[in-house]
Parts: structure tokens; C-alpha cells; sequence
């Protein structure tokens, strides 16, 4: 059986991973005879946000903590991922992949990204093995990979930002994916463009049966 490694950002679309992003990757890693492990980093959340109002709230979460509330408390600090267990790497979007895993969301082309989540992305890309990013966590991307094909949809500004860090954009529509056959790398969209749960999920399975397929 294969296993999927998948790091989360925290629990919520706008200060964490997109729940929905991440249930549906998890769904269709077991849909496709695969095994996962949830991973996050150790880390307090750069803010917390009131979903309903849009508002900040005024208190501090631990990735890690929050993100084990989609993983259902089976989830490891991102200290433990031994690449050599893995055949594969899967990261769901969220604002918090912009905020937490890096600051892509902060700071644009002067981002940075988390030094566990930068180590764990090389060394998949190192061991050659295939990630899938979506939504906005294509933008951690080209701090991991050189000249790397990409999708976050079609938004020109962000998508100009990612070119101007070294990636090669690819407009994609919300059911599809775009492949990088060399880097091992896939992306779609998902709620960078999705309306709703199905448009979300057509892109996402794609993505997650695409990176199996390779591994």
C-alpha cells in the first residue's frame, strides 16, 4: 500500500488549511488503495480568525494543535516525517498555507518559508518522489523546486508574484491539474477558483490520483 504523507496548516480557510481541501485529499488517498499520515509544524499560527465575521481574534493556536482537529488527533509534529516512509506528498491550500507554512500572503515575493516545511519539501523533491499542492500552497513551490510548471488557477497578480520567485505559471480551470513531469510535481486550483464542493473536488482527485500514479 502506498502512503501519502500530507501537511496540514492549521484548521480553517482563513488562518488555517481549508478544511474541505483537506478532508477530500484524505478521502481520495483512501478512495485510491493509499494510506496517509497528517503532519504540521509545531508552530503558534501567525493570527486567528473569526469565520463568521471575517474579524481577528484576540488569542494565539498551535498549528499543530488546530490542525488535529481535521486529522481527528492522528497527526504528527512535522519534526517526525521521515521521507524514506513515504511514497508521496500532498499539501492542501488554506491561507494558511501563506501564513503559517510560509508568509507568502504577507509579504509577496519577499516571503519566506517555514524552515520544517522547506526541509521536508526538498527532500521529497531530492528523493524524487510526487507532491501535489493546491490552492494557494503551489506558492511554496519555487522556494523548494528551480524553474517549476504551476497552477494556483488564474489570478494574475498572485500568479505573477510566483513567476516573479522563479515558478512558471500555467492557467488551469477548477476541475483540472497541471503536471510538471520532470519535478514530479502536481497542482490544481481548488478553492482559488471553486464555487462549490463539487467544483473543489474534481480538481482535487485528479490531483490525488495523478501523484499516486507516479509514486
Amino acid at each position: 500500500m502506498k502512503r501519502v504523507a500530507v501537511i496540514l496548516a492549521g484548521s480553517g480557510v482563513f488562518d488555517g488549511s481549508e478544511i474541505n481541501e483537506a478532508v477530500l485529499s484524505l478521502l481520495h488517498i483512501a478512495k485510491n488503495d493509499a494510506s496517509y499520515q497528517c503532519f504540521a509544524p509545531d508552530i503558534a499560527q501567525h493570527h486567528t480568525i473569526n469565520h463568521i465575521t471575517g474579524e481577528e481574534m484576540p488569542e494565539t493556536r498551535n498549528v499543530l494543535v488546530e490542525a488535529a482537529r481535521i486529522a481527528r488527533g492522528d497527526i504528527k509534529s512535522l519534526k517526525e516525517l521521515d521521507v524514506q516512509q513515504f511514497d508521496a506528498l500532498i499539501v492542501p491550500g488554506g491561507f494558511g498555507a501563506a501564513k503559517n507554512l510560509c508568509d507568502f500572503a504577507l509579504n509577496g515575493t519577499n516571503a519566506t518559508i517555514n524552515a520544517g516545511v522547506l526541509e521536508a519539501g526538498k527532500a521529497f523533491a531530492k528523493a524524487k518522489k510526487p507532491a501535489g499542492y493546491m490552492c494557494i500552497a503551489p506558492a511554496l513551490i519555487p522556494f523548494i523546486y528551480d524553474d517549476a510548471s504551476l497552477t494556483i488557477g488564474t489570478d494574475e497578480d498572485t500568479a505573477n508574484a510566483l513567476t516573479s520567485l522563479g515558478a512558471k505559471h500555467v492557467d488551469c480551470a477548477v476541475d483540472d491539474i497541471v503536471i510538471d513531469q520532470p519535478n514530479k510535481l502536481v497542482t490544481t486550483p481548488a478553492y482559488m477558483l471553486a464555487q462549490s464542493l463539487v467544483e473543489a473536488d474534481a480538481g482535487i482527485e485528479k490531483l490525488v490520483r495523478s501523484v499516486l500514479s507516479m509514486s
